[in-house]
């Protein structure tokens, strides 16, 4: 099975910002760690190249942050 890195954009980042905008979410496959909570899109562009994962852009949701078990 080939290694697969899940990340999404923050919330919170915006893009004229110079704070890294990207979050890795769940890795599968490989045995690695991650320490930094934030990562620019190079960075872990760069780390999935080394270990030969797949980067696996995940959609953000758009709009109200609250679930919808929280409205039944």
């Amino acid at each position: 099975m080939a290694a697969k890195i899940y990340c999404r954009e923050r919330r919170k980042a915006g893009c004229e910002e110079k704070r890294p905008r990207y979050r890795v979410v769940a890795v599968s496959g490989a045995d690695l760690k991650v320490y930094a909570k934030h990562l620019r899109f190079d960075e872990i562009k760069k780390i999935a190249d080394e270990i030969g994962a797949e980067l696996v852009l995940l959609e953000g949701g758009k709009g109200d942050r609250r679930h919808r078990d929280d409205e039944a």
